[in-house]
């Protein structure tokens, strides 16, 4: 038990977070055929409601990973996590179109900050040798929500509607505020952690919070790997928002079917998550190269899912398109330990902030993907014509990949001191 040190005990927590937020946030695909019959809407009405979500998500990218940076992971994450109970049963309670975006937008705002902050939180009590690791297991937890998510809300479903469903799941996320408000600190000292390894944590990542935070040019420095974001964040929604949807209505399975076969394409991204987090820090002890550990892992990743999807709109057989879901699930994933550590990389003391404008770009892609993806498939009686989009951007993001330089780290510009 000893050798459990607090570092892995935040680690934890932090996972259990991605998981249950991955679950609170897509839960609404898996009863979206319900949720979509008893309001009375369109594909296209509830593609609104999918990108409701990623408006104020988008947004509280930049702000929530500025507060991170600001005001520390532990009240952030315990104010963040009170909003998302709140939303997440609100949408239990939805009856129109007009309260099901609202409770969507609340969802968005909750969310917002969290994975910024959690950066935050990962640079200041992970050991800068497992960066990439921590990003890609927290991930990995999140996918493991999507996988879970469709036959949990099923069962929910049958056990207490989908109504009940949400009320259930906001208690769930309830119980870790309480957990989290209660165990972490925002400053690593010892006791909880040993003297050996509050050694090996990073220096570098720790600021001044009253130090200010240089937002243009860090923006600038950002750019690219927020273009890349969102060239990934494109694909990632469409799956997390449109998966159980398309094997319910593109291959008319019920609802457990397509529940299974959703959950199945999920588990392909845990272990993508997993290992793109691992090779990358593998490469990075090896080499020493930030380039190499980082970039060409994204690249392989992007050409990997843009080279899986094709069957998908190619072939119409179920079996192929659920392999084929899968592996592009798992290529894309192997993206997210490295480029969730490359603001880490580049801009350790202001890693909150940094993580917030990389995914912006994510964000902005949860706006517009869910929207058109569902736009098409009513326009065009399609269901695997919008997929065509998703192939692009991924070959897209490759070439911006490079772009990129997680080798040259950032510097504000020194405040000059002010004469007497």
């Amino acid at each position: 038990m000893r050798r459990f040190g607090a570092s892995n005990w935040i680690l934890l927590l932090l996972c259990l977070m991605y998981m249950i937020l991955y679950v609170d946030r897509v839960n609404i695909s898996t009863a979206a055929p319900l949720i979509k019959a008893n309001l009375g809407l369109s594909n296209t009405q509830l593609g609104l409601a999918f990108s409701a979500f990623a408006y104020p998500y988008a947004l509280f990218q930049l702000i929530g990973g500025y507060f991170g940076d600001k005001f520390g992971a532990r009240l952030t994450l315990c104010v963040s996590g009170l909003i998302v109970c709140i939303s997440t049963a609100a949408t239990g309670l939805v009856d129109s179109l007009v309260t099901l975006v609202a409770a969507r937008l609340a969802l968005g705002i909750g969310e917002g900050a969290t994975f910024p902050t959690a950066t935050r939180a990962m640079a200041v009590w992970t050991p800068e040798r497992n960066w990439a690791f921590a990003q890609g297991i927290t991930h990995s937890f999140a996918r493991i929500g999507n996988a879970v998510t469709p036959p949990l809300i099923a069962l929910l479903i049958e056990l207490v509607s989908w109504r009940g469903s949400f009320v259930v799941l906001a208690l769930a996320s309830l119980m870790w505020v309480v957990l989290w408000t209660w165990y972490f600190r925002d400053v690593p000292t010892t006791p909880p952690l040993s003297k050996e390894e509050f050694a090996a944590l990073p220096t570098r990542s720790r600021n001044n919070p009253k130090e200010p935070v240089p937002w243009l040019k860090l923006f600038q420095r950002m750019l690219p790997v927020t273009m890349v974001d969102f060239c990934y964040g494109w694909t990632l929604w469409l799956f997390v928002s449109w998966i159980p949807s398309f094997f319910y209505q593109n291959y008319h399975q019920d609802l457990r079917q397509s529940a299974l076969y959703s959950a199945g394409v999920f588990l392909g991204g845990v272990i993508g998550d997993t290992l793109g987090g691992t090779v990358s820090d593998r490469i990075l002890q090896r080499t020493g190269d930030r380039v190499a550990a980082r970039r060409n892992v994204i690249v392989a990743g992007l050409l990997g899912g843009f080279v899986f999807l094709l069957p998908v709109i190619l072939i119409h057989d179920i079996n192929i398109a659920a392999v084929s879901l899968a592996a592009a699930f798992f290529c894309i994933e192997l993206i997210v330990g490295p480029i969730w550590a490359v603001p880490m990389d580049i801009a350790p003391k202001y890693s909150g902030s940094a993580s917030g404008m990389m995914n912006f770009g994510f964000g902005t892609a949860g706006i517009i993907s869910p929207l058109v993806f569902g736009y098409l498939v009513d326009r065009t009686g399609s269901w695997t014509l919008p997929f065509t989009g998703s192939i692009c951007l991924l070959l897209l993001g490759a070439a911006l990949a490079f772009r990129m330089h997680p080798d040259k780290p950032f510097e504000a510009a020194p405040v000059k001191a002010v004469l007497a």
